[in-house]
């Protein structure tokens, strides 16, 4: 059963899984703004449980916005979720606060012993933008600061931990700026931000959203989102409609080739997860509904699809959503 809210629209998410259950993180806004558009500013980030990512049940919301000034005053957005070889469960998240009329994105964390009560940190933002290789807010032609979505992972070889989010370079045009951008941690208190692990290609990306990278049946792969209008016209003329895409990767941490990345759904779907049965151990794929037949916006977490390698490529065996 897809997960929606009859009050609210639902969009961007991520999961936890505590060994018992399945946790779904997402963002949420209120349907009472009427346009869709304005729920970004307005997002806070629900959270709901399964036994069976079939059916989920709401319960307290894990995080909202904080008082000013802080670095989340305008909204929270989207992170992911790790647990610490003690057993607290870490979560990073995307906090965006106005500044001299740019949008200005950060990382920020909070902590949890059951996933249930969260703790924002008392050192937000944890992770930055780093000028020496990410354009900032006052040199974006988009007049925002990207430095969100942080998905976070232990390393391959078990020393420390990585941190993958959405950014841009400094140069180029603005339809080809985006990159993997990259943070290292040995104790997901203190980061040190990194070069990108992509480069920016004429026939790539504004942005790369929601970035995840896994290693499916031996194979890494990342995925992320990024709609036509925010890609170069070199890859809005391969494939006008695509908007989660898959890259191939030398391993989980990179180099990502993004020049070579594909479409794996349309733009009737945005933001795709992976996920890993803890039954079966197969991988399945979750999106958000993005839009109807007419454009309008729906939103809503679809069920699980199953994924599959054809070739050398991941393919998303779509079902009901």
């Amino acid at each position: 059963m897809a997960f929606d809210l009859p009050d609210s629209w639902v969009w961007d998410f991520w999961f936890a899984d505590d060994g018992e259950r399945y946790h779904l993180f997402f963002l949420y806004a209120s349907r009472a703004l009427h346009d869709p558009d304005r729920r970004h500013l307005r997002a806070s980030i629900g959270h709901a449980v399964s036994d069976d990512l079939e059916s989920w049940t709401r319960v307290a919301d894990a995080l909202v916005r904080g008082d000013a000034p802080a670095s989340d005053e305008t909204a929270t957005w989207t992170g992911s979720v790790v647990r610490s070889d003690d057993g607290l469960w870490h979560m990073f998240y995307t906090g965006v606060r106005f500044e001299d009329g740019r949008n200005v994105q950060r990382v920020c964390r909070a902590t949890s012993t059951d996933l249930m009560t969260w703790s924002k940190a008392p050192d937000n933002p944890v992770i930055e933008s780093d000028p020496r290789w990410y354009e900032l807010a006052d040199s974006s032609p988009w007049n925002e600061e990207t430095w969100r979505d942080p998905w976070v992972f232990r390393d391959p070889e078990g020393a420390g931990w990585h941190l993958l989010v959405t950014a841009r370079v400094r140069y180029g045009g603005s339809l080809t700026r985006g990159v993997v951008g990259h943070a290292v941690s040995d104790d997901l208190s203190s980061w040190r931000v990194g070069a990108p692990l992509s480069a920016p290609d004429e026939n790539g990306f504004g942005q790369l959203e929601v970035m995840q990278v896994e290693e499916i049946a031996g194979r890494p792969v990342l995925i992320f989102a990024c709609l036509a209008p925010q890609s170069s016209p070199a890859r809005q003329a391969s494939a006008p409609r695509g908007a989660i895409w898959a890259a191939p990767a030398d391993t989980l941490t990179g180099p990502f080739h993004i020049d070579r990345a594909y479409p794996l759904a349309e733009d009737d779907l945005y933001v795709g997860r992976l996920l890993r049965r803890r039954d079966d151990g197969e991988w399945c794929f979750f999106a958000f509904r993005h839009k109807d037949e007419d454009g309008a916006f729906l939103g809503g977490v679809t069920d699980a699809m199953p994924v599959a390698w054809r070739g050398d490529r991941l393919e998303v065996i779509r079902t009901q959503t």
